[in-house]
Formats: structure tokens, sequence, C-alpha cells
């Protein structure tokens, strides 16, 4: 939906791989292609899977939140994950001048994966104006796994997450923050997706196929 309204973070999206995250692509998905995604890889629980799954010792630097929840994220991931090295880079509350500083601190640090908590599209964009190859090797845009990591923002229950109506559970969490997200977004999705059926579009803004 985002993109839709915000060419600079369509256009920004095209330098990412981007993971299935949610029922709602899954939806899409079946409408487009009459299938779904095997797994659902939504940041929250794909990153600490990467994490654990990797057996090498990884670099991994943080940006994004409010300083007290980035700094408790750091420590909550080396504790469940004591092989890799977490560092600190930024919170979230920088300025535009300060990128270029931030950039340089990543740089020196050199890590292996950035791990950007942010929001859509700041995130994102973030990402492809700063964290260049040059300065790390893989950033990941994380949306609230930092909040959500450390309890900040409590996470739905098992059977919900099963169920993949965790959306409902943050709304109900969120309602003023999350509402026009959901409440609006998703009937807008839906119909968007189903505009891209009728016409054969294959991508956000494109040309039928």
């Amino acid at each position: 939906n985002i993109a839709m309204e915000n060419s600079g973070f369509e256009k920004a999206l095209d330098e990412f791989l981007i993971l299935s995250d949610g029922v709602g692509v899954d939806i899409a998905a079946w409408l487009l292609h009459g299938k779904i995604f095997k797994a659902n890889l939504n940041g929250t629980d794909f990153v600490p899977a990467l994490l654990r799954m990797h057996a090498g010792k990884l670099k991994i630097g943080l940006i994004g939140a409010r300083r007290e929840v980035v700094d408790a994220a750091v420590a909550s991931f080396a504790a469940s994950f004591p092989r890799h090295d977490f560092r600190v880079i930024s919170d979230g509350y920088f300025k535009p001048e300060d990128e270029l500083a931030i950039k340089q601190k990543t740089a020196d640090f050199r890590p292996d994966i950035v791990l950007v908590a942010m929001g859509v599209p700041r995130q994102e964009q973030f990402v492809t104006r700063v964290l260049t190859e040059d300065v790390c090797t893989l950033p990941i845009a994380v949306g609230a796994l930092f909040d959500i990591y450390t309890g900040t923002v409590p996470r739905a229950p098992e059977w919900m997450r099963k169920t993949r109506t965790e959306w409902i559970y943050r709304l109900w969490k969120e309602p003023r923050r999350l509402w026009r997200r959901y409440i609006m977004g998703n009937p807008l999705f839906i119909l968007r997706v189903l505009r891209c059926r009728l016409t054969g579009a294959s991508r956000t803004g494109g040309e039928p196929s």
C-alpha cells in the first residue's frame, strides 16, 4: 500500500530481497498464483532463527528504536546468541545530518549484518541510502523486532501466531497507531491485488503482462 503511494519507497524496494511476512501476502499469492508461501518469514521469527542456525561468529550492528530499547536488544541478543558480536550503532532518533557519522561508525565496525528497526518506509530508504556494500555485508529491515524481542511490546500468544491472526492482537494492543494500517489498509490491499489480477499487472505500478 505504501509503495503504491510513495514512488521513492517503491524504488527502494527494488534493491531488496522481500521475504513473505504475514497472511496478507499469502492471500495475494493465492489470488495471483494459486498457491501460498511455504513459510511465514516475519522478521520477529526469521532473524533469531538465522542467528541461531548460523554456525560461525557474526558481527551484528543494530540501528533503530529508542536508545534504551536498542541497548536492551543488544543485551538480549548477546544472551541468546553469545557466539556473535552485537553492537549498537545508533538509535533511530537521529537527524539527516547524522547519517554520515552513522555510516562511518558502521564502516569502522564492518558488520556482517546490520538490523535496522525504524519502521516502513524510513528503514528501507535509510538502508538503500546509507548502508551500502562498502560498509556492511547484509542490512536487514526488521520493523518492530527490537521492541518485541525485548518485551517492550508484547507479542501475541502462540496460537494466534499459528493461526496467522497476530495482526488482530497488535491492533488490540495499539489501536491508535495501527487502526489505519489494518482496518483501512487490509481491504485496500486486497482490492489492489484483485485489480492486479484483473489487469494482469505483474508488480506495483507495472504494465499489464
